[in-house]
């Protein structure tokens, strides 16, 4: 049985904000990369930023959602946008593929960990615990994905994504079982998932693929 924690402590929400900053800079660039206009980064940022977060919310029947219970959030992506829209076009930076997959990696990493811990306070059952932080850390990203008219990764790119964000949701199940604090739980889960995607960009990892004739 593993005992619950109560909802979104300080190192949550620090740890949740973390990862919202990191998810919105992966929208940021991606639709940059597309050209979209200020109002469509702004978009994007936020629905990649809140996306997996409000999804996680709504089959826990979780009310405010984060978002809307801290709306200073909401302020920080509209302002991270408008500024990374002015720094980029004075910089004249060439936006890559790899530029939106380390922010990305590290907001997979940070909303696993929380979302996975949260459902725990609720008192799921480890494996939905472990699923709502897999719903987390990956819906944000397909939302990004489809807004910028692409396949999203998690269904495309052959490398651990989903994965990634599955196996550090067992990091928080087993650290919570054996008794660790949650915080170490939390920090200890987003560092092995981030380190396990970043690991599969730079090794290139491959998920065994259907051969079809």
């Amino acid at each position: 049985m593993i005992e619950s924690t109560p909802l979104f402590t300080q190192a949550q929400f620090v740890v949740e904000t973390i990862g919202i900053i990191a998810f919105a800079l992966a929208g940021i660039i991606q639709a940059a990369r597309q050209k979209l206009d200020a109002i469509g980064v702004c978009a994007v940022a936020g629905l990649t930023a809140f996306g997996g977060g409000t999804l996680r919310d709504l089959l826990l029947d979780r009310r405010p959602f984060f978002w809307v219970e801290h709306t200073e959030l909401l302020w920080l992506i509209f302002g991270l946008a408008i500024l990374s829209i002015s720094f980029m076009r004075t910089r004249h930076m060439a936006l890559t593929q790899r530029a939106v997959l380390i922010p990305d990696a590290i907001g997979l990493g940070l909303f696993c960990a929380t979302g996975t811990q949260l459902a725990i306070a609720m008192e799921m059952p480890a494996l939905i615990a472990v699923l709502m932080g897999v719903i987390s850390a990956i819906f944000g990203s397909v939302l990004r994905d489809i807004v910028c008219n692409e396949i999203p990764q998690v269904f495309a790119d052959h490398q651990p994504y989903a994965l990634c964000a599955f196996t550090g949701g067992w990091v928080v199940v087993g650290l919570t079982w054996l008794g660790f604090p949650a915080w170490i739980a939390l920090i200890g889960a987003a560092m092995f998932a981030t380190v396990f995607r970043l690991a599969a960009l730079w090794l290139n990892w491959r998920i065994p693929q259907w051969r079809m004739e």
